[in-house]
């Protein structure tokens, strides 16, 4: 066993190393947090100096993490955050997790992890391990950062261990969170899978599971997220066939997920989500390319879901036809904008391109999300409802239901509505059902 390999597993184990967090986001600093409650002396960093004033104050802008757990690993020293790079020289342990969107064109913009790892790079050392955790495309670790990283003149399996390991964060998931979700590491040779999976599972509690390489490891992120996409992208057509045979596709889901094998049920809604579901078929496919092979399967799901939102505003306008109205000046009153309920976070949420829609159609469009006062899209500031009140209720020709946020009630809204489309089967349990339309 070489020194440096021994070296690190003996700090992993005694929980000597000092961690490292580029990136405080969904990931990073959930992630942050663990390794600090774990023992280990953990340094976060953001180029926003708004989320490292908060995480060094110790207030949590995340709402994975609770109550007081960020407060209490800040006050007792084993978490800190930092805006200046060179922290890099101090730790023995990094993980990279920045965001990896797309461009204008739907390709793959991995400026972040580039950016992060030249960074890195800068003020690395010998006897180090750096794990990416940023969903990319099969052969980012390999064929990118570690090029930039042995550019510094140190060696990778000899000198420091690089593996990739792909984040799973669930935006409000109350049964699996970063500590009790199983973890998947893939390293560039067995040293560096073992010295990333030991320190994973020094901290998580889900289980490690470790893979051959990097690229198998990149390449299950996408297979998870894809393989969601495209039965999403299944529901969501379902939706549209059953709405022109009319037929319930909801009772058609509840009565099929009755079947104990061979059966996952997948709701339709107003399109995808969230940071991964909705860019890593692009990612995977963009990739495929390059093996001179088109997704057939993965790009069609990928237009039924982007369609959903222009489809959303065309369903709309069509009640608004059968109560005689039009939408070119039709009040029309939003339900959240959330990408799911009951959170925070309006990510790709498909809510931001249903409004869209309705203010190119002309409508007089108003959201209310108690989650979500404001937000941003395409360089445009939307400004929220501050409570959802009657007279907004019944002046708005129709109510659209994007996000089955529980604490909305619906027997009021329903109530007071001329007319609800709801997209996420939300109103299921009210009784009257006169003035509701179903996805």
């Amino acid at each position: 066993m070489s020194n440096v390999k021994t070296e690190l597993l003996n700090k992993i184990q005694n929980k000597s190393a000092v961690v490292g967090i580029v990136g405080l986001g969904y990931v990073g600093l959930p992630l942050a947090v663990e390794f600090a409650k774990a023992g280990y002396k953990t340094i976060g960093f953001d180029v926003q100096s708004q989320k490292v004033d908060s995480v060094n104050a110790g207030h949590n802008y995340i709402g994975d993490i609770v109550g007081d757990t960020l407060k209490n690993v800040v006050e007792s020293g084993k978490l800190s955050a930092t805006s200046d790079f060179s922290f890099i020289k101090d730790v023995d342990a990094v993980a990279i997790a920045v965001p990896t969107p797309l461009d204008k064109y739907q390709q793959p913009d991995i400026s972040y992890v580039k950016g992060s790892t030249e960074s890195v790079a800068k003020y690395m050392h010998k006897g180090m391990v750096i794990v990416l955790e940023s969903t990319t495309y099969p052969g980012t670790t390999e064929e990118l950062l570690k090029p930039i990283l042995e550019a510094t003149g140190l060696k990778c399996t000899e000198d420091f261990y690089l593996a990739f390991s792909p984040e799973r964060v669930d935006p409000g998931n109350q049964q699996y969170k970063t500590k009790n979700t199983p973890k998947v590491v893939g390293g560039i040779g067995k040293d560096g899978t073992e010295v990333a999976a030991a320190l994973y599972r020094n901290v998580l509690e889900g289980g490690v599971y470790e893979v051959s390489s990097p690229a198998v490891a990149e390449m299950e992120k996408l297979l998870e997220n894809t393989y969601r996409n495209i039965n999403i992208g299944l529901a969501n057509e379902m939706a549209i066939i059953c709405n022109r045979m009319g037929i319930n596709v909801w009772d058609v889901i509840d009565a099929a997920k009755t079947k104990p094998y061979g059966f996952q049920a997948f709701y339709p809604g107003p399109g995808l989500g969230g940071h991964c579901i909705p860019l890593d078929p692009f990612y995977l496919a963009w990739k495929a390319r390059e093996f001179d092979y088109h997704t057939r399967l993965i790009e069609t799901s990928g237009e039924i879901n982007t369609g959903m939102p222009e489809y959303v505003v065309d369903r709309a306008m069509k009640v608004l036809n059968r109560n005689k109205t039009a939408m070119n000046g039709a009040n029309v009153l939003v339900l959240g904008v959330a990408y799911k309920a009951d959170i925070d976070d309006y990510r790709e949420s498909p809510a931001l391109n249903v409004i869209e829609h309705l203010v190119k159609e002309g409508a007089k469009t108003t959201y209310f999300d108690p989650f979500i006062p404001e937000y941003k899209h395409k360089g445009v500031t939307y400004k929220g409802a501050v409570e959802l009140t009657d007279a907004m209720l019944k002046n708005a020709d129709i109510v659209i239901i994007c996000t089955a946020h529980t604490c909305f009630d619906h027997d009021r809204i329903q109530k007071l509505s001329k007319a609800v489309f709801d997209t996420r089967n939300a109103m299921k349990d009210v009784t009257d059902r006169s003035n509701i339309e179903l996805l």
